[in-house]
């Protein structure tokens, strides 16, 4: 064998024996690990509850207010603020003086608001209230822990309900008659007094939430407190988990978000760049030379220089009339006018009027007599135009008016 496959062989031995030792070193075990929750219960602190009441035939809400809760149902408050808002608060009370049954544990906000309503207070030992006071550590610091898992409470001639998640060294007091109490060793657990016609059952533990419905006594428990019968409403009150600002905008006002994200979106689109103009450009062309004479003839007129324009005009006219009219220099102003008037039949005292210096600051004046000589001198070419003889002597000639280096009427002809 050539020494690449000694090398080979002996790196495909040390292989295997790792892996056979590995696989003789690893112990392979089974270990169940709790999974988190999921859906409605990773939210929902009272989905086990709330399952448990349903499956007794009860129908459940989780809800952050009373809402429109029946006279005769129940309303458990965990992690609810009692006193944060008043007309709340009222609504709450009156609604258990008509005979609602409420139910609160140790996690209820607002406890002096709810003691001085329902006249139910929690206790604490005297080292607690000294080390409130001087701000001392108190003798047993751990006073509000849980020296053990579970404890039991019981009432007169009742078995003990199990309960776990509850401070041990902390007690119930009330100011009304109870009228169903459980109890251990450090006083009153769980109260019920009635108010009104309905009742408050006050709980100095919180065993209802999440998995710990499930250990011990809780469910058992939670019948007794609840009162639960079949087909009982069950409302239950918490702020532990409240929606996020967004959700509670959109809860409440989505119309509003619809109408203000229309408006910016439209607003957004009209403000927007476009990609290209609306209509086509118009092609741009040269424009023609009687276009151009017209509009400085206007421009003329409309600045007032009405003199430019009327002895320009008259320059055509009388280049026009001596190739038609012999001597035509010679003539004074109003035999030049009837000398035209005749050839071109038009009147005589208008001509004379339209040549002599009339006002022409006035605009109407100015324009109706360059008109007249305009049209004089038209006619003028149309009836040289249709003489052979004049025709013949002017082959190939153009209006002299309109010759180069020529002053003629700046308006043109058609």
């Amino acid at each position: 064998m050539t020494r690449g496959r000694w090398i080979a062989l002996g790196v495909t031995a040390g292989v295997v024996l790792l892996a056979f030792w590995l696989w003789r070193a690893i112990t392979w075990t089974s270990l169940d690990v709790e999974t988190g929750l999921k859906g409605e219960a990773r939210t929902n602190p009272f989905y086990a509850a709330q399952r448990f009441a349903e499956q007794l035939g009860a129908t459940t809400t989780w809800e952050h207010a009373l809402g429109d809760a029946a006279p005769d149902a129940v309303v458990f408050a965990s992690g609810f603020h009692w006193s944060l808002i008043p007309s709340r608060r009222k609504e709450l009370e009156r609604w258990v003086e008509s005979g609602g049954r409420l139910v609160a544990d140790n996690q209820l906000l607002g406890t002096e608001e709810f003691g001085r309503w329902s006249g139910i207070t929690r206790e604490f030992p005297k080292a607690i209230e000294d080390a409130d006071a001087d701000d001392t550590p108190a003798e047993d610091e751990n006073v509000f822990s849980r020296a053990e898992r579970c404890h039991d409470i019981a009432g007169d001639g009742r078995s003990p309900y199990r309960v776990c998640q509850f401070l041990t060294k902390s007690w119930l007091a009330s100011k009304r008659t109870p009228i169903w109490t459980l109890q251990n060793a450090s006083g009153l657990q769980a109260v019920r007094v009635g108010i009104g016609r309905g009742t408050v059952t006050m709980l100095n533990a919180s065993p209802f939430a999440a998995r710990s419905f499930i250990e011990g006594d809780h469910a058992r428990l939670f019948v007794a407190l609840t009162q639960l019968r079949h087909e009982d409403e069950i409302h239950f009150l918490s702020e532990d988990e409240t929606p996020s600002l967004i959700a509670l905008i959109w809860r409440n006002g989505a119309p509003v978000v619809v109408l203000f994200a229309a408006w910016l979106a439209l607003t957004l689109w009209r403000g927007g760049v476009r990609l290209g103009p609306l209509e086509p450009r118009a092609e741009l062309v040269r424009r023609s030379l009687a276009e151009q004479i017209r509009g400085t003839a206007h421009f003329a007129l409309r600045i007032g220089d009405g003199d430019v324009l009327h002895t320009a005009t008259l320059r055509a006219l009388a280049r026009a009339a001596q190739r038609r009219i012999p001597g035509y220099l010679s003539l004074d102003t109003d035999a030049r006018a009837a000398a035209i008037a005749r050839v071109t039949s038009t009147d005589a005292a208008a001509l004379t009027a339209a040549i002599s210096a009339i006002d022409l600051r006035r605009v109407h004046d100015l324009r109706s007599a360059v008109a007249l000589l305009e049209t004089a001198r038209r006619q003028l070419l149309r009836a040289g135009a249709k003489d052979p003889a004049y025709a013949q002597g002017n082959t190939g000639a153009k209006d002299p008016a309109y010759a180069p280096g020529s002053t003629g009427p700046s308006h043109g002809t058609d």
